[in-house]
């Protein structure tokens, strides 16, 4: 058994014990586990050819999907966790003592207010979310943290058409523009999913982000 897939069992062992206490996650079986959490998040080194000391921020964590994945199957990756639940960020700081992940770190926040910190803002090559909001509200939540030239990259379900549509005014209002989409199968699944890449063009406004709850409550137009 590899180094790897050994971080993984223990991953899942943490996630189904903790998930007991406080919710994590619906999908708790190991397959499931595997396929929708584990193989879904490491679909982005598919599409990306990440840097060493790359620095990357996973904007409303939750459980650790994509971060923790990201950075058990890289760890030469710097990734930053940020959730605004405090429970889960207890988690995680498990998960990162157990597996000795000293290339992640889990920050208690919300994006509305770390994204205004200046030892955040723009300091990130890639902004990440497999978060369930708009790609709008996602969009002003996670482009203040992406330098000039970074991306964004959002995990999205099968039907991101319309949302990409939506969200059109809003990314580029932000500094941003949608560089391509990536459909890709999850291996053993029939589970079709997108990953949205967005650069960085330009600085964001002061203006951004808003407070909390507009950018989740009043998208951006």
């Amino acid at each position: 058994m590899s180094h790897n897939t050994e971080d993984f069992y223990k991953f899942y062992s943490l996630l189904t014990e903790w998930n007991e206490k406080i919710n994590l996650t619906a999908i708790t079986g190991e397959y499931d586990v595997a396929t929708k959490h584990f193989l879904d998040c490491r679909s982005i080194f598919d599409y990306v050819d990440f840097a060493d000391g790359a620095k990357i921020i996973d904007v409303g964590c939750g459980a650790g999907f994509p971060s923790v994945v990201m950075g058990i199957t890289n760890r030469n990756l710097k990734i930053t966790m940020l959730d605004s639940l405090n429970k889960r960020i207890n988690f995680l700081n498990e998960v990162i003592s157990e597996l000795n992940l000293e290339n992640l770190c889990a920050v208690h926040s919300r994006a509305e207010d770390l994204g205004r910190a200046k030892e955040h803002r723009e300091k990130y090559d890639f902004a990440v979310s497999r978060a369930v909001a708009n790609l709008a509200s996602l969009t002003e939540l996670c482009m203040p943290f992406v330098k000039v030239g970074g991306y964004f990259v959002a995990f999205k379900g099968p039907n991101v058409s319309e949302e990409i549509e939506n969200a059109e005014n809003a990314i580029k209002l932000l500094g941003g523009k949608i560089e391509r989409v990536e459909n890709y199968e999850i291996p053993t699944t029939d589970l079709k999913h997108n990953l949205v890449f967005i650069k960085k063009i330009s600085a964001v406004s002061s203006r951004f982000p808003r407070k909390s709850p507009k950018p989740i409550k009043e998208p951006l137009k």
